[in-house]
């Protein structure tokens, strides 16, 4: 077999595995090293370069944003920040028409900003709002799409893993993509309260319910006790390092700081939820650096099997452009989605596109935030809507089947999908705030 018969046997192995469900870095590390050793018929070569690319995930300097704002995003989970943004927005829109799970938008758009994760905001907000929605007699399919929907914001509003994931892939500034996931992810947050606003008027069927104008209105001293100290931390966060007063690695360790004082300060921090989080941050680590280990031998392997090229020159003999390229690659993306989670995606997919996309002349940035948005939409679609798997375990009842989860959250997928059009159209919406 040649080397470009091999690499696409490869990639084919491992979206097979992965399906099997073999652990996404065991399949991309194992098929990318025998690869390797069938190509050149070099074992040394190959173990070599597994060595390499261990060595340059560990010595990396930008990896450690990954445990600090981990280790952030528990810690304000913990101290009960979600909950708190959840009250104030639910009193804002007590009176209109789906007023609850626009306010439930709007405290995953905020939650997202301190915590970075879609799982996270999946499995407190299921928690909190699902039932407050049911108890106002809201449809249960919405109930839970709406969470469902505005989990997928913690992926993309910084600090985002994913984000973090797609920097060491592409060789990216991990502030750069922080900053150019701001304008995104709070577009697709107003996109889904617009969304939500539309349904209520033609749609009413969809969403039922009644106004939440029993919710308590909450007089202003609780509202900024409430809102202030999560507010306090996203300035913190995201000013420091927009202002350029802190790299994203001193950022994550400020943040983690004034997180574990929060906690202290109201009283959320006790030992064991100290040493729980630690161990989860050490888990969630370990997790991603052993991702991108595997994500970088598997780049190796595709540049050695020269795959990158030849679907280059193939793309470039049928005279294809940037509107076919991009096509192409969405598709690609939305299949995907359907069949494997967003890290995976990632990592299959960006390394065969990058050098396609850098020749155009276009910003590495920019494309990052189209594959993040992408990808994110298979966390809403069947059949591993991770988010919408979350919510039916977290929520555990009975009158709400994981059926139910998928077509709630089916228009918020669709709402996605126009916003990354959108995206994909107007450049600057991602990258004005860089400039």
């Amino acid at each position: 077999m040649t080397p470009i018969e091999i690499g696409i046997v490869s990639v084919i192995a491992i979206v097979v595995l992965i399906y099997m469900g073999v652990y996404i870095p065991i399949a991309l590390g194992v098929v990318s090293f025998m690869s390797i050793w069938l190509m050149r018929d070099n074992f040394d070569l190959a173990l070599n370069l597994l060595k390499i690319a261990v060595s340059d995930s560990v010595m990396e300097y930008t990896f450690a944003t990954v445990p600090l704002f981990t280790f952030m995003g528990l810690i304000v989970s913990k101290a009960g920040l979600g909950a708190d943004i959840y009250d104030v927005m639910s009193s804002g829109f007590r009176r209109v028409k789906g007023g609850i799970g626009m306010a439930t938008v709007g405290a995953n758009a905020v939650f997202a900003a301190v915590t970075g994760s879609s799982i996270a905001s999946a499995s407190v907000f299921s928690k909190i709002s699902v039932p407050q929605m049911l108890d106002h007699d809201y449809n249960p399919r919405f109930a839970v799409g709406v969470v469902a929907g505005s989990s997928v914001l913690g992926m993309i509003i910084p600090p985002s893993a994913m984000l973090i994931i797609y920097s060491f892939v592409a060789e990216q500034s991990v502030g750069e993509m922080f900053l150019a996931g701001v304008v995104p992810g709070l577009m697709l947050a107003a996109a889904y309260v617009a969304a939500i606003w539309a349904m209520g008027r033609l749609t009413p069927g969809f969403i039922k319910g009644r106004d939440a104008s029993d919710f308590r209105p909450l007089p202003w001293g609780e509202i900024l006790s409430k809102t202030v100290p999560t507010v306090a931390l996203i300035v913190i966060v995201l000013g420091g390092i927009y202002t350029g007063w802190m790299t994203p690695v001193e950022a994550g360790a400020v943040g983690s700081l004034v997180g574990l004082l929060i906690a202290f300060a109201r009283r959320r921090m006790t030992l064991s939820v100290f040493w729980e989080a630690l161990l989860e941050t050490g888990h969630i680590t370990a997790a991603i650096l052993f991702l991108i280990t595997a994500a970088s031998i598997y780049s190796r392997m595709l540049g050695l099997a020269g795959l990158p090229n030849e679907l280059g020159n193939l793309l470039a003999a049928s005279q294809a452009g940037f509107f076919t390229i991009m096509v192409v690659y969405v598709i690609l993306m939305l299949f995907l989605g359907t069949l494997l989670d967003t890290a995976s995606i990632i990592l299959i997919v960006v390394p065969l596109f990058l050098p396609l996309i850098e020749p155009m002349g276009l910003s590495l940035v920019w494309f990052g935030i189209i594959t993040v948005v992408g990808a994110e939409i298979g966390l809403l679609t069947p059949p591993l809507g991770i988010s919408c798997f979350v919510i039916k375990a977290t929520l555990d009842d009975d009158r709400i089947s994981l059926a139910d989860v998928f077509l709630g959250a089916l228009p918020f997928a669709v709402v996605m999908l126009a916003v990354l059009i959108l995206l994909i159209r107007f450049p600057v919406l991602s990258l004005g705030i860089l400039n």
